[in-house]
């Protein structure tokens, strides 16, 4: 039976719910756990994600997720763009959620919230942009907090437990056949002064060659210099699928703090985070399975634990990573 509004009426049984993170790679990574919980929780329930097309991958054959609802942000550019979105904000009315998640916080996402004519709306309360007018209740984001974390403290608004181990379901990949054992490097980024350089990177490659029999697989968006030829150039060549199957394969990743830093640490792979200025506490990889390098050392990561200085990475740093995980794979 329908309730006065035109939506479908409560099904307690088997919620709808509507996810909002369309973000970036790492925050739909950081998110997984927040649908595994309300799977868990809600086994018959029906959730339907909201997210950039870009990331939709990393959510397929996921049994939590009902369906993937692409946010297709790039369309919306442009003299044409405020009608294409409005038109996209328009088909979210015959959502009707009995839950709308808010894990984005910003205003568009608060707009999609409002537009689905969920029942109630839940959010965090550090949202921005107006983001958090449009909710029922907010869950408290203290400051300094792991970004897995603070997405978790929106399940007791829905009566569901925070579990003690998130789980970061993710589909197997589809990686090339590269023949053995390898150790996969990423040094591409975003943010500004993430990226190594071109001297690093041969540093990275150069030391770990000299004390290791794995060949070097280097995977990422950006211009890799003239390499030995021993090492694997895959940058600008894989799909996403592609990136999940190669990480997963791999005996070591050194990544900077990036998209598929965050892809390692979700997929339990012993990995090297380098972290040059942001901070590990928040943004670092989550898992038992890293190391982080900062401010010139290399330690285990720990969420609690505050950063160091920042310092820049260089050809001394690349050499002492390449030579502990050479060390770390004897």
């Amino acid at each position: 039976m329908d309730s006065k509004d035109g939506c479908p009426a409560d099904a307690a049984a088997s919620p709808s719910l509507l996810l909002i993170k369309p973000g970036s790679m790492g925050d739909v990574l950081h998110a997984l756990p927040v649908a595994s919980a309300i799977h868990r929780a809600w086994p018959e329930g029906r959730l339907t994600w909201v997210v950039d097309p870009r990331w939709a991958p990393l959510l397929q054959g996921n049994p939590a997720v009902s369906r993937i609802l692409p946010f297709p942000r790039q369309d919306f550019r442009g003299p044409l763009g405020w009608g294409r979105a409005a038109r996209w904000y328009a088909t979210l009315a015959g959502l009707c959620p009995d839950f709308v998640v808010d894990l984005q916080g910003l205003l568009r996402s608060g707009l999609m919230a409002k537009c689905s004519r969920g029942k109630k709306v839940i959010g965090l309360s550090d949202a921005r942009e107006g983001g958090g007018l449009f909710y029922h209740e907010a869950a408290r984001t203290p400051g300094g907090e792991h970004a897995v974390l603070r997405y978790l403290r929106c399940l007791p608004l829905l009566g569901i437990p925070v579990p003690d181990c998130p789980d970061f379901y993710l589909p197997v990949g589809d990686a090339p056949t590269l023949g053995r054992d390898f150790v996969v490097l990423h040094p591409f980024a975003r943010g500004a002064g993430k990226s190594l350089d071109a001297e690093a990177i041969r540093a990275f490659v150069g030391e770990f060659q000299a004390g290791s029999k794995y060949p070097v697989v280097v995977v990422g968006a950006g211009k890799v210099p003239r390499l030995p030829g021993s090492v694997v150039d895959l940058s600008g060549r894989t799909t996403l699928p592609e990136l999940i199957g190669i990480l997963r394969a791999a005996r070591f990743v050194v990544s900077v703090d990036s998209g598929p830093m965050h892809l390692a640490a979700a997929l339990g792979v012993p990995l090297l985070g380098i972290h040059t200025w942001s901070d590990p506490r928040l943004v670092g990889p989550f898992g038992d399975t890293a190391w982080i390098w900062q401010g010139g050392g290399i330690r285990l990561q720990d969420i609690g634990q505050p950063p160091l200085d920042e310092k820049p990475f260089t050809q001394a740093d690349a050499r002492e990573c390449a030579r502990f995980v050479a060390e770390k794979l004897r």
